[in-house]
């Protein structure tokens, strides 16, 4: 839905639902999502924000991206 939403609309989109990983937060980013909410992995981890933060701090410069932001709405999908 995040990726629909960031292409029918020019607001700013946030991305919640199932962010456990660094990776669920880099995949609401690329579909379109300005910022990421954590809610249920904080109940079961207090430290899941800080976790997060941490693994995006090591995936981006590993991806080759200058910074969290530029990955906002970067997937493209081919249209048929």
């Amino acid at each position: 839905m995040v990726f629909e939403a960031a292409r029918a609309i020019k607001i700013p989109i946030l991305g919640m639902g199932g962010i456990v990983t660094p990776e669920d937060a880099v995949e609401f980013l690329l579909a379109g999502a300005t910022a990421i909410q954590v809610g249920t992995a904080s109940y079961a981890d207090p430290l899941a924000v800080e976790r997060l933060a941490k693994g995006l701090d090591f995936l981006v410069p590993q991806s080759r991206v200058e910074k969290v932001s530029s990955l906002t709405g970067a997937l493209e999908i081919p249209r048929n």
